[in-house]
């Protein structure tokens, strides 16, 4: 990549998106032992989908609630974050993404700079943007919410803060064979 670019800035960012909404998110709690464990709950299938963004090698993320994931909504996503980061001529971002059919089609509009790399089929493991979804679900975890625009405040406060926590980003995905960018 370095040597068909020379004089590109380069980032290797990868990125996924889970589905979020009123159907709750269960965690193990602890209860005393003689009170009964209650949880308020009604199933609802409203949702939205959280695309996240990271760049393990310096912890930065970024953040997109969209009502839903189709080819259309991703590639408007993909401008977005082109046009945020200064993505073009002079900095060029690899993209490392799964194998979902919304990443792949033609019909894909991929800004110029930004290069996709998929994973191989089911490996989550592989993805480190896989490793934010806890982070993200925390503050929803065995939460009742009334309507989905309350969890939609909730995750993007949570999602405002993890912006602030770099170090611990980077930590949590700098995989020791993720590769590194010299900045140029």
């Amino acid at each position: 990549m370095q040597q068909a670019h020379p004089a590109a800035a380069i980032e290797v960012w990868a990125e996924d998106e889970p589905r979020l909404g009123l159907k709750p998110v269960w965690r193990r709690a602890w209860f005393a032992w003689y009170a009964p464990a209650m949880a308020s709950m009604r199933w609802r299938f409203e949702w939205f989908w959280l695309y996240g963004f990271v760049c393990p090698q310096t912890g930065h993320t970024d953040w997109w609630l969209m009502p839903r994931v189709n080819t259309q909504s991703f590639s408007s996503v993909l401008q977005d974050f082109a046009q945020h980061f200064g993505v073009g001529p002079q900095k060029h971002i690899v993209l490392v993404l799964d194998q979902a059919r919304w990443h792949t089609p033609q019909k894909l509009k991929v800004p110029e700079g930004m290069h996709l790399v998929f994973l191989p089929p089911y490996s989550p493991e592989l993805q480190p943007a896989e490793r934010l979804w806890p982070l993200t679900n925390e503050v929803i975890a065995n939460q009742y919410f009334e309507t989905i625009e309350a969890v939609e405040e909730a995750i993007c406060h949570r999602c405002q803060e993890l912006l602030k926590r770099p170090d611990f980003i980077r930590g949590l995905t700098q995989f020791h064979w993720w590769p590194t960018v010299s900045p140029t």
